[in-house]
């Protein structure tokens, strides 16, 4: 750290910093609400919000009593108004779309847990495409878990190692954020563990990996877009080296787009290339390294991908059957934007981003968009991640009362008085979804996903 430390920054501040607790940070999900309406929303809990600099969304938050409420329990939380998110992880996306960059089809190459991805589709307005891919299988699951509480409808989700994309999509993409798996330097901050299997060894197998990695990724973009590199660690090798070692490969085709205005501070954080090399000194927050580049010219392809992908099996569902599920689906007030569109596979009803269909067909997809109903004999049943993400009339909400939507949390039916008069309607708190309810008598019958339900404490800091 030493070595790689510019002379200007005092390595005891270093030592100091890394010993203290990170503070916690926010991102607000403006895919559902505005920053003024969340601050208004949360102002009675006395939360001290500070803004992050680069982050318009992004707030560190310190509570009066932190042990009151784990903040995960939060109702908004829970219903996705906003994610826990390290404040330096919100460095590479603001990267990616700074000077006004509005790429239409996104790559996440090493999406989990979804900080950055949901970053991104908030960003895009959940119009586009993002291909989020996720190489560990344990977390795609956690994945699609945050993608769907925070309400993003324009998702492809893969798992795969990274090194496929470049020759599977060549110059596919506007735009790629490859948040790079990393030795982890920056995060003793919050896991003092982090560095128990740290070695020089591990550090060089490390940087031959992102190398492979962010070639990959250079191959997958298209002349013209951006690729911003980053990890969480803060040695040269894995950082600086791994660009050099990409620019080196390209002179002609890739050229540095430098960060030194993405915030008023960056000039701090700034090394001589115009990357951002933060130590946890810098801005009180984790360690961490941004790289933007920009794609001048193609570059030669890579060899074709040697598997199969197989037969895509969804149909695209047009005319008549399009309308009858459009109708249906009025008729519980749930809608979509023009740029989605309906296909089916056996009874299962899905939304797609209408720019998947350029990718079909060249890699295998774990899931598309959001599944929107299944079909039944007596018509269809709606899907709760469709509830949650789509755009709803307000004339079909029913607002549940603070006790009665932590019961829906936990799983179990309610019984509001007075009951709504339809037969089915979408349960709201703080005017946002919660999902779809049938009426029985006065009863609310949940539909929440079993796998969602939580216990112990909901709440508390509203009452």
């Amino acid at each position: 750290m030493r070595a790689a430390m510019p002379p200007h920054l005092s390595f005891d501040d270093f030592l100091a910093a890394c010993g203290r607790p990170l503070r916690r940070s926010i991102r607000v999900n403006t895919l559902k609400i505005s920053v003024a309406d969340f601050l208004q929303l949360v102002a009675p809990y006395g939360w001290q919000l500070t803004p992050v600099p680069w982050c318009e969304e992004g707030f560190w938050i310190e509570r009066e009593n932190e042990d009151a409420l784990a903040l995960g329990s939060a109702a908004e939380h829970l219903s996705g108004l906003f994610y826990i998110q390290e404040a330096s992880s919100m460095l590479p996306v603001a990267a990616l779309f700074a000077d006004d960059n509005r790429p239409r089809r996104v790559m996440d190459v090493a999406a989990a847990p979804g900080s950055k991805t949901t970053q991104i589709a908030a960003r895009m307005g959940n119009a586009g495409l993002i291909l989020a891919n996720e190489f560990s299988a344990s977390r795609v699951k956690v994945l699609h878990a945050n993608i769907s509480r925070c309400g993003v409808s324009n998702v492809a989700l893969t798992h795969f190692d990274g090194r496929v994309f470049g020759p599977a999509l060549p110059e596919a993409f506007d735009a790629i954020l490859l948040d790079a798996p990393c030795s982890g330097e920056g995060v003793v901050r919050k896991d003092p563990d982090a560095l128990k299997n740290w070695s020089p060894e591990s550090n060089r197998e490390i940087a031959d990996t992102q190398k492979a990695l962010i070639d990959s990724a250079f191959h997958a973009l298209r002349p013209g877009g951006t690729l911003v590199y980053s990890t969480c660690t803060l040695n040269r090798e894995e950082n600086e080296e791994v660009l050099a070692w990409l620019l080196a490969r390209y002179p002609q085709a890739a050229e540095i787009a430098p960060l030194d205005n993405l915030f008023p501070d960056a000039g701090r954080a700034l090394t001589p290339e115009g990357y951002l090399h933060v130590f946890p000194q810098i801005y009180d927050c984790e360690g961490f390294f941004v790289a933007r580049l920009r794609k001048t010219a193609s570059v030669p392809p890579l060899p074709a991908p040697g598997y199969k992908v197989g037969k895509f099996p969804f149909t695209p569902m047009k005319g008549r059957e399009a309308a009858a599920v459009e109708q249906a689906a009025a008729a519980v007030g749930l809608r979509w934007g023009n740029d989605q569109r309906l296909w089916q596979r056996d009874k299962e009803i899905w939304l797609f981003p209408e720019d998947i269909e350029a990718l079909a067909g060249k890699v295998r997809f774990s899931r598309i968009g959001i599944r929107l109903a299944e079909c039944y004999n007596k018509g269809y049943r709606w899907q709760h991640e469709a509830v949650v993400a789509l755009p709803f009339r307000p004339e079909f909400a029913f607002e549940l009362s603070e006790s009665d939507a932590a019961e829906w949390y936990r799983g179990r039916d309610v019984w509001p008085e007075p009951a709504p008069a339809q037969s089915e309607v979408i349960v709201t708190f703080q005017g946002h979804p919660l999902g779809l309810a049938k009426r029985v008598g006065s009863r609310l019958k949940n539909s929440y996903p079993r796998e969602l339900v939580r216990d112990g404490k909901l709440f508390t800091e509203m009452s």
